[in-house]
């Protein structure tokens, strides 16, 4: 199960941080930061071909011992991350692939929204509501 879902900005600042399990929530938050290293080097690894390929989804940045962390990145390098749980074996690839997808496609339309200003922190009901119904739809 899905159990933390971020939207980091190019700038490495948090725009949208979720978790189920409130009470770790601070292990969380520094378990996306500490990923967004990883994003880096696997962004400068691939250099030109990112944008020869269009492909965005990073996977499986580390793995540790209760979690694995996923990356995506959009073209504006804004940075989504997944924190699963390592217990749920039923979990795909292609499915944390579409599940980027539809975070992307959620993010792209709060970003054609003229009341929101790119780069405030994401305060949307509808994008709420998208994220829970993943991290339930996981579970």
């Amino acid at each position: 199960m899905a159990v933390c879902i971020a939207v980091i900005a190019k700038e490495n600042y948090p725009l949208y941080i979720r978790s189920i399990p409130t009470e770790n929530e601070l292990k969380f938050h520094y378990t996306v930061h500490t990923s967004l290293d990883v994003v880096d080097e696997k962004i400068s690894a691939m250099g030109k071909a990112l944008v020869d390929q269009r492909e965005l989804y990073l996977g499986l940045l580390y793995p540790t011992e209760d979690y694995k962390v996923y990356g995506y990145v959009t073209n504006s390098k804004v940075k989504f991350v997944m924190v699963v749980d390592s217990s749920n074996t039923a979990l795909r690839d292609n499915e944390i692939r579409s599940m980027f997808r539809k975070l992307h496609n959620s993010y792209t339309d709060i970003m054609c929204n003229p009341f929101y200003n790119p780069g405030d922190r994401i305060h949307s009901r509808a994008f709420d509501n998208m994220v829970n119904s993943m991290m339930m739809q996981v579970c």
